[in-house]
């Protein structure tokens, strides 16, 4: 869906974890008047899923929020609907979102399924593109396909710069560095929360950045 609200700052962050509050603290002081893109991920990367949704969600009263669908998400809606089936799921973090919730899916508010399914596919400003894995170069935003928007790492498929002439972000593909991998035509936001990197907020046009680890221990 292309924004057309009022041309302002936006703020896009990382592969999600519990290091939201504290990677956001420093660019509190512009929230309010800007957008706020997620990538995706907010489940399974860790024993606080849970917390994780209820930030996610609390954070929607604070600024104009675009939260988009990752492909863990992907796999808990999935679960959700057919909890007899779960085998893969469970191999990428699902046992600790369900502990989250009490060890069991049945605790999963409605709130939390509507938070879900609300979560969107893309998002497009006149200058970015926003998508969760990675993109095909020559497919518009609201065609690309679910293998390579939610799925596919960059180490898989490099993509050309777009033909919008847009410069896309995403997340997915974990930077063991910490750092933001910036090739010009795409930035990857992606720094590692769950693996001892960095939770990322990252101011798109100025490319100032905040960071957190997953103990809520600011970056200097």
């Amino acid at each position: 869906m292309k924004d057309t609200s009022v041309p302002g700052r936006t703020i896009v962050i990382g592969d999600s974890c519990m290091a939201l509050r504290e990677a956001l603290e420093g660019a509190s002081s512009i929230r309010k008047c800007i957008d706020t893109v997620m990538l995706g991920d907010y489940v399974d990367r860790g024993p606080a899923s849970r917390g994780v949704i209820e930030r996610i969600i609390q954070l929607g009263d604070e600024c104009n929020l675009v939260p988009l669908m990752g492909n863990h998400e992907i796999m808990l809606l999935a679960a959700l609907d057919r909890p007899d089936d779960v085998d893969i799921w469970m191999r990428c973090g699902g046992a600790a979102t369900i502990a989250s919730y009490g060890d069991s899916l049945k605790n999963f508010p409605s709130e939390h399924t509507q938070f879900l399914y609300r979560c969107r596919r893309f998002h497009e400003t006149d200058r970015q593109l926003f998508f969760h894995a990675n993109y095909l170069f020559d497919v518009p935003a609201d065609r690309q396909p679910d293998a390579i928007a939610f799925w596919h790492h960059l180490t898989i498929h490099l993509p050309a710069p777009h033909n919008s002439g847009k410069t896309v972000f995403v997340g997915h593909t974990p930077q063991s560095s910490g750092e933001v991998l910036d090739l010009g035509h795409v930035l990857c936001v992606d720094t590692y929360c769950f693996g001892g990197g960095w939770l990322t907020a990252m101011e798109v046009d100025t490319r100032e950045i905040w960071q957190a680890d997953r103990l809520g221990r600011v970056r200097k």
